[in-house]
Formats: structure tokens, sequence, C-alpha cells
């Protein structure tokens, strides 16, 4: 679904939820009141990029009227599971999770949830056999979809930056995860069809916790390969750190082209000072939004599953200054 569509799709839920009951004469309930979600925001308490999906969770709880119980999993596909299963003994109305460790990974907890009348959906990573089999009980997806959003930033990025044949990549993410690594897939096979040079990093789980930590690992990089063009993070946190990172290489703004996902304040500052070049934007507060949403629109009115695209396109030194008062505030 393009953004447009699903903004009108959206105007559509907000009268359905929230509009005067024209029939029987008296205003509607809170469509969410009194149901218990369980939300996995997947990164650390305070990470930049989980912290904007949990706003929008907790705004649409507090719209809808639900109780919302936040969980953090510091990115670690394990702890995704272990928090899923903490949630499962809790018995609540619905459960969110982000699909990083995968549809096998999730799949029999998925089952166990369904059993007991729990309603699963995803955010941030796909989880397509699972939308698949549930998706008629209510699992759904708010998110982009990984391999469109690396492809679509690597073509941005080649358009924009004229990057061409002979012009080197490096591409740091997150491949070896199942789902959430096509993103770095599609960065890596768009640059080469593309005649680039690319070198890959993988994303360690100690970086993927704490992005600051990734500042030696870069600033080895870039000493040994002083002919790259282009760095492009997989990753919102580290892209919120780009910044620093070429900083602290020596690295002067708009000498090397800088790209990655997920806007942030920091983001927004780099972008200002010539240190980013390029942010795929996919509006992590819908993200947590909408799957809140979508549990209630289940739970009470029956509703199928919803999948929808999040994506918003491109932010960069041209409409930043649109965007970042939004960051700022922890929306965008």
């Amino acid at each position: 679904m393009g953004f447009r569509k699903a903004n009108v799709f959206l105007s559509f839920l907000a009268l359905l939820i929230f509009s005067t009951n024209a029939f029987a004469g008296t205003a509607l309930e809170q469509s969410g009141k009194g149901l218990k979600i369980w939300f996995d925001t997947g990164g650390p308490v305070g990470g930049t990029y989980n912290t904007i999906v949990q706003n929008g969770a907790q705004q649409a709880a507090t719209d809808l009227g639900c109780d919302i119980e936040f969980m953090y999993s510091d990115w670690s596909p394990q702890k995704m599971i272990e928090n899923f299963k903490k949630a499962l003994s809790a018995n609540p109305d619905g459960i969110v999770v982000m699909g990083h460790p995968g549809d096998d990974a999730f799949a029999p907890f998925v089952e166990e949830a369904a059993g007991k009348g729990i309603i699963v959906t995803a955010a941030d990573t796909e989880l397509p056999a699972l939308i698949e089999k549930y998706q008629s009980t209510g699992f759904g997806y708010a998110g982009v979809s990984n391999y469109a959003r690396g492809k679509a930033l690597a073509t941005e990025a080649i358009n924009r930056f004229g990057l061409k044949n002979g012009n080197k990549a490096l591409v740091w993410g997150l491949k070896s995860q199942p789902t959430r690594g096509l993103s770095s897939k599609a960065l890596i096979e768009t640059f080469e069809k593309a005649g680039l040079e690319v070198d890959y990093m993988e994303i360690t789980p100690e970086i993927d916790k704490d992005a600051s930590l990734g500042t030696p690992v870069i600033t080895a990089y870039l000493s040994s390969n002083p002919d790259c063009d282009i760095v492009v993070t997989d990753h919102g946190a580290l892209t919120a750190q780009l910044e620093n990172f070429f900083r602290a290489a020596g690295v002067k703004p708009d000498e090397i082209v800088g790209a990655g996902f997920s806007l942030s304040p920091a983001t927004a500052s780099a972008i200002k000072t010539g240190y980013v070049d390029l942010v795929g934007d996919g509006q992590p507060y819908l993200q947590g939004y909408l799957p809140v949403m979508q549990i209630a629109l289940s739970k009470r009115f029956g509703f199928s599953g919803l999948v929808i695209e999040t994506g918003g396109g491109f932010v960069h030194a041209d409409n930043v200054d649109l965007i970042a008062p939004l960051a700022k505030k922890g929306l965008r």
C-alpha cells in the first residue's frame, strides 16, 4: 500500500474508531478500553529508533484506552523470543513483536498464543509465513518491505550522488538475520549491479545494542579504505552516530556520502552539518501506533490483520527543516 493510500485508510479507521454513533445517538466507547497489550520495542531502553516506536504505541494506547506493557530486547533475536514467552505467561489480549528472529523461531509461540485467544501482530520486520497463516485472526504488519527499502535507498543514492562503476561503498548491516537482513542484501545487490565495489560489515550484537561502540570499527575501516565513497548504515541507531563516526575518523562534511535509515534528532542535525546526506524514512511512529490499533480492531470487531507499508520516502538537506522539529518531539 502506498503512503497516500495508507493515509486514506487511516482516515477511514479514525472515523470508525472516534466518530459518534449516529445510529444509537450516543458516543462510542474507546475501542481498546480495558485491553491489555504487551509490546516489544525491539531495542534498548532509550534507544533512538525504538523510542519513536514506543511513542507511537503509547499514543495509540492513550487514544484507544488500552493498558500497555513495553519490553526491550537490545535488538537481540534471542531476547525477543524470551520476551515473547514472558508476554505469553501474562495472558494479555495482544502482543506486538518485531520480526527479527524470523518465522520459524516465532511459529510455535504464536501457535500457543492463538490457542489462548491472544492476538499477535508484527512491526518493523515482516513475518510473511505467520501473516499468511494467522492474518484472518488478526496477525498483521506495520512497517516496510526490507528488501524494497534497501533497494530504494541504494537506487536513490546512486542517482542523487552520481555513483557509478569504480566507486566504492561500505554497507554496514544485519545480513545474517532472516528477514531483517534482506535490507542489507538489497543494498549490496543494487550497488553491485550499478558497478560499485562493495565492502560489507556485519553489525555485532554489542554494536547492535549500543551503536556508540562502533566508533573504532568504522575508524579502522576508513583508515584502511581511504577510497571509500559512500557509507550506508542499515540500522537507525548507527545512522544517528554517523557524524560521530566520521569526525572520529577525520572525515570532513560531504567528503564521504553518509546514508542510512530512520530519522532522529541526531540524524537530523547530522544532515544539516553535512555528515549525513540521505536517510530512508520508515516512519517508526506509525510502526508503534498501528499495531496497537490493529489489536483493538481485531479483538473488538473481528477485523483480519492489516498489512500497512509505512515508508515515507527520503530525508535529505532539501527537506530536513520541515521534518526536524517532529524528530525533536520523537514523532519522526
